[in-house]
Formats: structure tokens, sequence, C-alpha cells
């Protein structure tokens, strides 16, 4: 039953926030999958298994339908050593996971050195974040009960994502439709900017009243995570 519940809980954050990452089927050594399947797993169990391997073991993941487990391989350069972990998966509702497909009014990109230092700098004044998309720029504030701040960031000249290169900082990059102001937690924002070092660029995707959608794309693949409003996912 205590399962039971957490996995409800889990459920209810997951409206409030979701990540997802996908690897490009081009990066993967060996890549088969005869149909989709989702795998729920827990996260700190999953990292402390992947602790386990060396930093130039093949590393195989395999699953079967039916199975309520996933089976992690990770095999060394040399035929001497082969180590298998079986890791117990949950019982996730997919339809928990699913994310709409959005048209979004604002696409923000900017270094990922900068957008790390914006979070690591107003989340010391308030737990929150707003952020606003104009044709002026894109402005990030935080209102504390001793100090308020704010920055703004204004289109670089020249600035453009390097597509054959992420890890090449494109400047700051605008592209907006209409007006955006919206609210979000700033603890949230924190451990996704902990994805950094994957990228030399972040995406900020952004509607009113619709998910923040922060966007990390590197050579191998890509990370995205999901941030509601609070207003979104309240009950």
């Amino acid at each position: 039953m205590q399962q039971r519940r957490h996995r409800a809980e889990s459920h209810g954050q997951l409206a409030r926030r979701a990540r997802l990452r996908q690897f490009r089927r081009a990066g993967l050594t060996r890549y088969r999958c005869d149909r989709p399947m989702p795998l729920g797993v827990n996260l700190m169990s999953l990292t402390k298994v992947l602790r386990c391997a060396k930093d130039d073991d093949m590393r195989t993941l395999k699953a079967v339908d039916e199975e309520d487990v996933t089976n992690l391989v990770y095999e060394a350069k040399n035929p001497d050593r082969i180590a298998e972990y079986d890791m117990k998966l949950m019982d996730i509702d997919a339809d928990t996971l699913t994310i709409p497909v959005t048209e979004y009014d604002a696409r923000v990109t900017l270094p990922t050195s900068e957008f790390t230092r914006i979070l690591r700098d107003l989340s010391q004044l308030d737990e929150s974040l707003r952020i606003k998309v104009s044709k002026e720029g894109v402005w990030f504030a935080s209102d504390g009960e001793a100090a308020n701040g704010s920055v703004l960031f204004r289109q670089s000249d020249g600035g453009h994502v390097n597509e054959d290169d992420d890890s090449i900082p494109a400047g700051v990059v605008i592209m907006i439709n209409q007006y955006v102001s919206l609210t979000f937690s700033l603890k949230y924002l924190v451990n996704f900017s902990k994805s950094a070092s994957l990228s030399g660029n972040v995406q900020m995707l952004m509607s009113n009243d619709v998910p923040l959608l922060i966007a990390y794309d590197f050579t191998q693949g890509c990370i995205r995570y999901y941030l509601a409003p609070p207003k979104i996912g309240d009950d």
C-alpha cells in the first residue's frame, strides 16, 4: 500500500513538471525497438546502477513486454568483464506523461552560462521567477522581502543558433509572436539548469497559461523540461 501511495503522489507532481530526454538513433551503437514501450524507473535506483559502470564501458539497456524488470549490461572493452543488473520497473500510467503539442508565442535562445547565472543570482532573493518576453527583449525578475532583482537581455547583433554545433553559444536570439509574462518556481528551474553542461545554448519556449518548455539540444539527442505556472498545476 505504501508503494501505491508513493506512485499516486508522484503522478500528482508530474502535473506540475515533466522531463523528456531523447537520444537520436544515429548516436547509439545498437538500437532496436519493435513498438513503443514506456518504462517506469525510480531515478534514484537508476542513478545507483549507472554509477556501477566504468567510463569506457559499453552500456546496453534491455526490456521485454510484460516483464517487471529492465536489464542493464556493462561490457568492458576487453572481453574479460561483463556486468549485469536487473532493476524493478514502476507501474506508471503513460497517460500522465503525455505532453500536448503546443504552438508557442515566444522562443528565446540564451547561452547556458547566462541562463545558469540568472537562476543562481535571482534564487537568492525569492522562490519565484517572473519571465517576460516582448519585442524589447526577455526580462527575468525576482521580488523578495529584503531585495528585488531583474535582468534584461536584448537580441544580440548577429545572434543565431548554430544547427551544426550545439556547443557553440548562439548569443541571445528572440522570436516572438505575442507578449508573454509568466511566473515559475525557481527551485525547479535551478534543477533544470544542471543540464547546462550538455549544450552551449538553452531554449525557452513560452505561451501564456501553458507550461514552459526548457530545451537543451546536443549531438547525441536532446533533453526537454516542462514546467507549469503554479496556477495550472494547483487544484
